[in-house]
């Protein structure tokens, strides 16, 4: 099957304020602030939807591909994607553009000040399958240029080719018209629990009658597992127990790319629902959103101390 992944692409900066911003801000002074804070740390780490997506589909033995817009600053990225199996040739690069970039400092209280660029992701909507990606099979439209997201849903009826509507992040900023635009017809959709409330709540629709209108739901419920409603059929994902918690960031997309590779292989639902779980877990292990790795080898044997797949996996080892 040949997938294309659309969505961000990324860099994190992140820091850490050994005080509490509360205690340099002066009330009185709020409506004219200038304060200057002192970290003590900062991490960068490579980051937006489709990569996350692509980098764990590649864990996985697949050798998806992104169609998306990037910096200058992208070359190391591009590199280090390519050496994983991720296929970046559908990346295109703006000139006098970094890559969009998420700053945010955290302070001893947890309370954060952040900033997103959006950078050269603001011109995604540039980019269309006809030209870069007529042979798609399946894609998934994620968090991305607004614009760029809705041209894609557009797009893809047009040309006939099934996608998976993932709002996330960009819920909160669709339209009623873009977001029942995007799950008409799609192949599934994909958010969380409060996701799937939020759409409920900007477009009055039931939770049933956005079942009417995809194909599919993956309903992601953080600790509580997940559900793959397709075909009337309701399929219940629990999760799995990870050895430690160290970052929850990213979790979601690597649900999304294991259960786009079981799709991928043919796999039964329930078989996709829980390595999408899986795959999951791991993300939730590491710090970062593409710091995890397992070979497809080791991957299945960890399935395999919690489901039985009655041998379904071994394609991952030899597909």
């Amino acid at each position: 099957m040949k997938i294309v992944i659309t969505g961000s692409i990324a860099y994190d900066y992140l820091m850490s304020f050994p005080g509490k911003f509360a205690d340099n801000i002066l009330a009185d002074q709020i409506h004219r602030i200038s304060v200057s804070f002192l970290v003590k740390e900062m991490k960068k780490y490579r980051g937006g939807v489709a990569p996350n997506i692509a980098y764990t589909m590649a864990l996985l033995g697949s050798r998806p591909r992104i169609l998306a817009t990037a910096g200058t600053d992208f070359a190391e990225y591009r590199a280090w994607l390519e050496a994983r199996g991720v296929d970046t040739s559908l990346i295109i690069e703006i000139e006098n553009e970094f890559c969009a970039s998420f700053f945010c400092t955290t302070d001893a209280s947890q309370n954060q000040i952040a900033s997103f660029y959006t950078g050269a992701m603001a011109y995604a909507g540039q980019l269309s399958f006809a030209q870069y990606a007529p042979d798609t099979q399946l894609t998934i439209i994620s968090p991305n240029d607004p614009g760029a997201m809705r041209a894609y849903v557009q797009e893809c009826k047009q040309l006939g080719i099934p996608y998976i509507y993932d709002p996330s992040q960009q819920t909160i900023w669709a339209t009623p018209e873009e977001l029942c635009e995007g799950l008409d017809g799609a192949r599934f959709l994909s958010v969380n629990e409060y996701e799937f409330n939020l759409i409920q709540e900007k477009t009055g629709l039931t939770g049933p009658e956005i079942r009417q209108r995809t194909q599919g739901i993956l309903l992601t419920k953080g600790a509580n597992g997940a559900e793959v409603m397709v075909n009337g059929d309701v399929y219940e994902i629990p999760a799995i127990l990870p050895i430690q918690v160290v970052d929850p960031t990213g979790a979601g997309d690597a649900f999304r790319a294991g259960f786009m590779r079981g799709l991928e292989l043919k796999l039964p639902w329930e078989i996709c629902g829980r390595v999408g779980a899986l795959a999951a877990t791991y993300a939730l292990e590491q710090a970062g959103t593409q710091n995890h790795y397992y070979t497809p080898a080791q991957f299945t044997a960890r399935y395999r101390k919690h489901f039985d797949d009655d041998g379904a996996l071994d394609v991952l080892s030899t597909d």
